[in-house]
């Protein structure tokens, strides 16, 4: 039976297609004025965004074992297929749907990626079609779970992770982009400011992550030699690549936001992949390939929640600062049980806090007229408490809600190869494929 169903599931899908082919168009009384400029960056940025993930699998596949670098760099991979398939049939719905609570969107909006010819638009993006919305959102949603699988790397079975990643975007990713992004989110009525993914993408997976690591245990070979650090190099450069698409394209249009968003992005995740190797110098430690690419990609972690928010000098403090917290958070991890294989929680889940945070202290109306209360550093105090209760919460929830998802997906199938299965590497037990 469990042969035939993820089959089955695919036979609906395709039942779906012959039954919604959704080819009606929307048609409003407001003609929308669609700007080319706004097209033509916004279908970069989508592209952008999508070659992130391929970025990831390079980053994490060079930091494991020989042996599972295969199965690592698929896991994430395999998100860009799934969470696709699951994102035009109700995905996009359960996030930027109709409000239901200010938690949640209405599963049947867009069902089917129904409404989405003619005029349609999405509010906040006015100037190109609300289907390239859909489209650009749908990157976001591809990377965060493909972001989580660091920390379970080299020991969880494929076919698990499948479920656990199709639950964790249905019960997990959706209902924070609703709450962050939707204007009628619970969230984004309390005036959190998330550019582009602190708590949606970074923190969700930061903390998901921990309850991975937390609930599968360590690994029998806790150890390891990276297979291939010049695969991190190339990684990191897809990554910082596609980031401008990340933040930039947060902007919704080719507009000096954007601009400004980019450089923001640049600046920050320069100063923390220098501090990062300044910091280990200062520890007595040499200035590795590895910790620049770290550092950097904990920079533009950090930075995603207040892209769009802040000044390029305070981009650089936020670069800083955050290379200096998540390094201490490696040290810290490394020191206690927790097998966070690739030490995911410590750089995306503290570098999206720490992000977070810091636009709470120096998001200024200056910069976007969208913040409506000036951060801590200029004297206020409303957005710096907002941006920490948001904090609070998302954690509880991400954490939370992971761990009860990881619980129910190891009683549908279990989640954690077997030793010997480990012994010889996910590639050839979970794959039959090897470098």
């Amino acid at each position: 039976m469990k042969r035939y169903l993820p089959f089955a599931l695919m036979v609906i899908v395709l039942i779906l297609s012959f039954t919604h082919p959704s080819v009606t168009p929307v048609t409003s009384g407001e003609t929308p004025k669609f700007d080319t400029g706004d097209i033509a960056w916004m279908l970069v940025s989508t592209a952008l965004v999508l070659i992130m993930t391929p970025g990831l699998a390079f980053f994490y596949g060079g930091m494991v074992n020989k042996k599972n670098v295969i199965s690592t760099m698929l896991q994430s991979l395999i998100c860009m297929v799934i969470v696709t398939v699951l994102w035009v049939t109700f995905g996009f719905s359960l996030a930027f749907g109709d409000d239901i609570g200010g938690v949640v969107g209405n599963p049947s909006t867009y069902f089917m990626m129904k409404g989405m010819l003619g005029n349609a638009v999405w509010p906040g993006a006015k100037t190109f079609p609300l289907v390239l919305f859909a489209m650009y959102q749908l990157k976001f949603a591809i990377i965060t779970p493909a972001l989580i699988t660091g920390a379970f790397a080299e020991r969880i079975r494929f076919n698990s992770y499948l479920v656990f990643l199709v639950l964790f975007a249905i019960f997990i990713y959706s209902p924070l982009a609703h709450c962050t992004w939707h204007p009628d989110g619970f969230l984004a009525k309390l005036g959190v400011l998330d550019f582009a993914g602190g708590t949606v993408v970074h923190m969700s997976a930061g903390w998901a992550a921990l309850a991975s690591a937390i609930f599968l245990k360590r690994r029998a070979e806790a150890s390891h030699a990276p297979a291939r650090i010049t695969y991190v190099i190339i990684g990191t450069g897809l990554l910082w690549f596609g980031w401008f698409g990340f933040n930039a394209g947060s902007a919704m249009g080719a507009s000096a936001l954007a601009a400004s968003a980019l450089a923001t992005t640049t600046s920050a995740a320069s100063a923390a992949g220098l501090t990062w190797i300044f910091f280990d110098m200062l520890r007595g430690r040499k200035p590795s390939a590895m910790g620049t690419c770290i550092g950097a990609v904990v920079g533009l972690v950090a930075i995603t929640p207040a892209a769009g928010y802040v000044s390029i000098p305070h981009s650089l403090a936020i670069g800083i600062i955050s290379a200096v917290v998540s390094n201490l958070m490696v040290e810290w991890r490394t020191r206690t049980s927790i097998d966070d294989t690739l030490d995911v929680f410590p750089c995306h889940g503290v570098g999206g806090m720490v992000g977070m945070l810091l636009t709470g202290v120096f998001a200024n109306k200056a910069v976007n007229p969208a913040v409506t209360t000036n951060g801590l550093f200029f004297g206020e105090t409303h957005l710096f408490l907002v941006q920490l209760m948001a904090l609070i919460g998302v954690s509880i929830f991400a954490f939370a809600g992971s761990y009860v998802l990881l619980k129910i997906t190891d009683i549908i199938s279990p989640l954690r190869v077997s030793v010997d299965e480990e012994a010889v590497g996910l590639d050839i037990s979970q794959h039959g494929e090897k470098l």
